[in-house]
């Protein structure tokens, strides 16, 4: 549904193929249908189940991805869809995600492997993924990673979540609703039971809301510039089962830092607090500080980064930076905790200016290049091609990578001008 309402906001279906590379067999092994759900017309994003065919689009029936069945109907996955989480990172770096990208989703699905082994009882690297696991869903995962990246968002808020009611029947069982897994990722997420006798949010659904949602509450102020509709796959009488994107600018009225709540950011080139967390760090296996990485801005950091320093007994050491939403303080020193060997973490309230971020698709004899576009009072300071793009377009073409960042930032500046 998020994938489908992102399509129908002006994602195009064609990048989402690109992204997904030779993850989805072949381009018509992902489509998109028209929906309409109580009234409301909109976009239902499929991807052939591994119940199908390699490669052949089942005619006429648009494979329920999103949503879990009901008690009444068994699980549609079958084995070839429990995976391990090192099978499922090799299926992501299949991808054609940016390096970055694919970093994102291999922690997304960490983060729900980690889950998943503390309700069961298992390691981590002994869990198989099952609903999850499956190959359509490794799709929708992908393909939001990527769609979220094509937008450029620099704020994300969500609503409450319905999580509905009942029970559904997975691959260990009946639960009841929310399921073990969706509860857990939803910690400290505002959600509710509204009156359908369904499962509303999905642990997929909740992996990716809680990932990227910066704050939970009302739609703020902002200039709407499109909106999109995902259908899920019920059509319930009385209400619209979809999912709604409103993709704006922010409007400064009633926005200012002093005002805004804990991890909300104010528009482009207003002061907007966040939090800062240090620790220095002298007894870490280096191979772990990828992985803390990974990790924390999986969980919703904004930034982290690393730093030499000279700690006690005149020791190398190094000094961890995570920049955070203030509400997300005690969520991200969690996993500092957990991940690292840090007896302490101290942090401070600061303030930030963001500059407004988005993506241009650009034409370039190499092939289209996204091109990353800072602007700061409607003008455009800083336009830089995305590097992984320019290496893959200089290998499909031929040319030199240089060569191609040259070409997609003349195309981008020759197009604004011609605007």
């Amino acid at each position: 549904m998020l994938l489908g309402a992102l399509i129908d906001a002006g994602v195009p279906l064609a990048e989402v193929r690109r992204a997904l590379g030779s993850l989805a067999i072949d381009p018509d092994s992902v489509w998109t249908e028209p929906a309409v759900r109580a009234g409301i017309t909109a976009t239902k994003f499929c991807v052939q189940g591994e119940d199908q065919q390699a490669g052949v689009k089942p005619p006429g029936h648009a494979h329920d991805h999103n949503d879990h069945e009901s008690e009444a109907k068994p699980p549609r996955h079958h084995e070839a869809g429990h995976r391990t989480l090192d099978e499922i990172a090799c299926l992501i770096d299949r991808s054609a995600l940016s390096a970055a990208g694919k970093d994102r989703a291999k922690a997304l699905f960490r983060r729900l492997g980690e889950v998943e082994a503390a309700i069961h009882g298992v390691p981590v690297d002994q869990v198989h993924l099952h609903e999850v696991g499956a190959l359509d869903s490794i799709v929708d995962i992908v393909g939001v990673v990527h769609a979220l990246e094509y937008l450029g968002p620099d704020r994300i808020v969500a609503s409450p979540l319905n999580v509905g009611s009942g029970t559904v029947r997975a691959a260990h069982g009946v639960y009841p609703v929310p399921a073990p897994a969706t509860l857990q990722l939803l910690a400290g997420v505002p959600i509710y039971a509204g009156p359908q006798k369904a499962e509303m949010t999905t642990p997929t659904g909740a992996l990716l809301v809680t990932a990227y949602a910066g704050s939970f509450g009302p739609l703020p102020s902002l200039t709407m510039q499109a909106v999109g509709y995902g259908a899920g796959a019920r059509d319930f009488k009385d209400r619209p089962n979809v999912l709604r994107v409103v993709v704006g600018e922010a409007v400064a009225e009633g926005l200012q830092a002093d005002a805004a709540p804990d991890g909300v950011e104010s528009p482009a080139g207003a002061p907007t607090r966040v939090t800062v967390i240090e620790a220095e760090i002298d007894d870490m296996t280096p191979q772990l500080f990828g992985l803390v990485m990974e990790r924390l801005l999986a969980d919703g950091a904004l930034d982290v980064f690393y730093t030499a320093v000279q700690m006690k007994k005149n020791r190398p050491g190094t000094l961890l930076t995570v920049i955070v939403p203030p509400g997300a303080r005690e969520r991200l020193s969690a996993v500092i905790f957990r991940e690292t060997t840090t007896l302490g973490v101290r942090y401070r309230e600061s303030e930030r200016e963001v500059l407004d971020r988005g993506t241009v698709i650009v034409e370039t004899p190499a092939g289209p290049i996204p091109i990353k576009v800072a602007r700061r009072d409607g003008r455009v300071l800083n336009a830089a091609p995305e590097f992984d793009d320019c290496v893959r377009a200089a290998a499909a073409s031929g040319r030199p990578v240089k060569e191609v960042q040259a070409l997609a930032v003349r195309a981008f500046f020759d197009q604004t001008e011609r605007a």
